[in-house]
């Protein structure tokens, strides 16, 4: 009975595997036997992500042509007000003394020019003054003699004396007084070579000075400079000559305009910054030293190819852009960039004038693609470029 079971089990096996072999056999001939289809050749099709009308209103799509535009660049930064270097000036003495009476006894002060500063006591001085006293007395002792001889030495003597005494900063005035008088002058007055501000007081009641010693520093500022910082990246569009814009919180709602008087040729390390110059008239002073100013440089970029700057994805290693191919489908696409100005963008390659580009609700856009796994093409289209 065990045996007859067995046999019929596998009888029903064996029928089985013949249907299903039959059946396999109808549905896929062999290779061999299938009819050759014709090779086609199609050209690849840029990726898109569909996006629905109704999706597009929900997320907020908007679009813009791509299309040449004036572009204005605007470079906003902080100045900073310093004296101007060419109207520094430094007082010394050409001799050695004391500082018998100080004039100007603190620093800041304002002084007009030819204002005496401080007055120096100097032994040689002293000596000097006596020395051309001798000398005119000797020579209206030989003028009274005839000695024409000692007259002529005389003479000379003096002019030397007088050249000695202007070298040391001693007037003419002062000089005739000497001649006039018979009697030296006791100090040396100092006086201002310009008029402006004391910056530096180097000296106080009493001391001792000595030969090219400085003693003050005066500061005119009827003019100042201002001092910017100008980031790397801009500085290929800075030029000499320059217009720009200057306002100070020191005068609310007031601006004044100066051009680019300087671009210094290093770089700062630590801020990557290069300053340039402006130059700015002073009247009255009330502009001054460290007072901090906005700057504001506009400069004009030509008419150049531009996208809004929210129509781009930056990841880092590239941009992309979604071009609006109509019926809701946007294809993301490779650009290169050039300048920022004023919220937009130019392009140097990759989209030609007249396209269309998604310009808000970008990301959702570009999330849609990668949730789709749709991706730009790689490497940047110059078919499509300008």
């Amino acid at each position: 009975m065990k045996k007859r079971s067995f046999f019929i089990t596998l009888i029903i096996v064996a029928v089985a595997i013949f249907i299903g072999i039959y059946y396999l056999s109808r549905q896929s001939p062999p290779p061999n036997l299938q009819a050759p289809s014709p090779v086609t050749q199609e050209t690849e099709e840029p990726p898109a992500v569909e996006i629905s009308p109704e999706k597009q209103q929900l997320i907020g799509v908007k679009t813009d042509v791509v299309k040449a535009i004036p572009l204005k660049k605007t470079i906003r930064t902080v100045g900073r007000i310093e004296y101007d270097e060419r109207k520094i000036f430094t007082v010394n003495t050409k001799i050695e003394g004391w500082i018998e009476q100080l004039h100007i006894d603190y620093t800041g002060r304002y002084v007009k020019k030819g204002e005496p500063l401080a007055e120096i006591y100097s032994p040689e001085l002293i000596a000097t003054q006596q020395e051309l006293i001798t000398a005119i007395e000797w020579a209206k002792d030989a003028k009274a003699k005839a000695g024409n001889m000692l007259l002529r030495d005389a003479e000379t003597l003096i002019d030397a004396v007088r050249q000695r005494l202007r070298l040391w900063d001693i007037s003419d005035e002062q000089i005739r007084r000497i001649e006039e008088t018979g009697k030296p002058i006791r100090t040396l007055t100092i006086y201002s070579p310009v008029s402006g501000y004391v910056v530096e007081k180097m000296v106080i009641q009493g001391m001792k000075v000595i030969p090219g010693e400085k003693l003050f520093n005066v500061a005119d500022l009827s003019t100042i400079w201002i001092m910017a910082d100008i980031y790397e990246y801009d500085m290929p569009f800075i030029t000499v000559r320059q217009m720009a814009k200057i306002a100070l919180s020191y005068f609310p709602g007031r601006e004044f305009m100066s051009r680019i008087d300087y671009i210094y040729p290093a770089l700062s390390g630590e801020t990557r910054t290069a300053k340039v110059r402006f130059e700015l008239l002073n009247p009255g002073g009330q502009l001054k030293p460290q007072m901090f100013t906005n700057v504001e440089i506009k400069i004009d970029m030509g008419r150049r190819l531009a996208i809004p700057e929210d129509a781009i994805i930056d990841t880092g290693t590239r941009q992309v852009v979604y071009v609006d191919k109509g019926d809701g489908y946007f294809e993301p696409r490779e650009v290169m960039l050039g300048v920022r100005a004023e919220g937009l963008r130019e392009v140097i390659m990759g989209l030609k004038a007249g396209e269309r580009v998604a310009s808000s609700a970008t990301f959702l856009i570009d999330s849609e693609a990668q949730m789709k796994g749709v991706k730009p093409i790689g490497g940047i289209n110059t078919k499509n470029s300008q």
